[in-house]
């Protein structure tokens, strides 16, 4: 992965039918930081063959302004998956930046689209690599996690998909990327294990880690609730699938002026001290020291990343 796809800014991420023209349009003159055009779960089995054309003509046609352009293919194990990769990227892989690969569950997947996505490229002069990101929604994806993340230099992102890693894993689950009466049943958080494990995996191989969407599109105390969660545990953004969750998303994760004032108040602190010789202080009754100065320069970068500060 190149240090400018390193740098991209990815918190709300909308997710759109590749069956629906209308919807992609809307998509790409959103405030969305990417778009992913979906020819996986929202397109019908008969409807695949147009929708990639729709994919196509959308990626060469419209102006997605600095949005990340990406599209979910169908899953290796199916017939449509190497058509889709054929047809969309000998058509419109200079628009593309990112595939999407569903059900990841180990490091075959993203070797096989890897692999093909060498010989497209080369067969078609693209010169500019596509990306990967991996969607880890099964329970051999979380399992094989680490192998996942190293399976190619293309990676970019491992994604968590909660609805069919709760079908994987025979969870019951009322909403999708939700909290519900069953949660209430369990005192820790279902989702923990999986999203910290990706969340590791991500940073281990620095990577972006992104949270899965929330049905429930008009319940945004509810969304507000799992971006707190999904944020606290490391992820640096979080699916859309309606365009009223973006501005909520965004807003999440992306650091608050309190947070970086509190960043940049320390940062100047800790610079004085170490000018007077001292490794470590104390401010508003808190240890300040380099393990301290780490996270806020985490806290500054994406914010700049964000252009919310300097």
């Amino acid at each position: 992965m190149s240090e400018a796809t390193r740098q991209r800014i990815v918190r709300a991420v909308l997710i759109v039918p590749a069956s629906n023209p209308a919807m992609i349009a809307k998509a790409a003159a959103s405030d969305a930081d990417q778009v992913c055009i979906d020819l996986e779960d929202a397109v019908a089995p008969d409807q695949k063959g147009p929708a990639r054309q729709n994919v196509i003509d959308a990626l060469r046609s419209l102006d997605f302004g600095g949005k990340t352009r990406s599209v979910r293919i169908n899953g290796v194990d199916t017939p449509f998956a190497y058509r889709d990769l054929v047809a969309v990227v000998e058509q419109a892989g200079p628009w593309l930046d990112t595939i999407i690969v569903p059900k990841a569950s180990g490091a075959n997947e993203i070797r096989f689209v890897d692999t093909m996505l060498d010989q497209i490229e080369a067969a078609c002069g693209i010169r500019r690599p596509i990306g990967l990101e991996a969607l880890i929604e099964t329970a051999a994806g979380v399992l094989n996690i680490r192998e996942v993340a190293q399976a190619s230099r293309r990676l970019e992102a491992l994604i968590f998909g909660s609805g069919d890693f709760a079908a994987s894993m025979q969870m019951a689950q009322e909403t999708i990327g939700g909290l519900d009466a069953h949660d209430a049943l369990y005192p820790g958080h279902r989702w923990h294990h999986a999203m910290q494990a990706i969340v590791v995996a991500a940073r281990a191989h620095g990577l972006r880690a992104i949270d899965g969407p929330y049905a429930a599109f008009k319940d945004a105390d509810g969304l507000e609730r799992l971006c707190a969660i999904s944020r606290s545990l490391g992820f640096d953004g979080k699916w859309c699938i309606h365009p009223n969750q973006m501005t909520r998303v965004c807003q999440a994760f992306s650091p608050s002026p309190s947070e970086i004032g509190w960043a940049q108040e320390m940062t100047a602190a800790y610079a004085a001290a170490l000018a007077d010789g001292r490794g470590a202080i104390s401010v508003g009754g808190k240890m300040i020291d380099e393990a301290s100065l780490r996270a806020c320069r985490q806290i500054l970068a994406r914010a700049r990343r964000a252009g919310l500060a300097d």
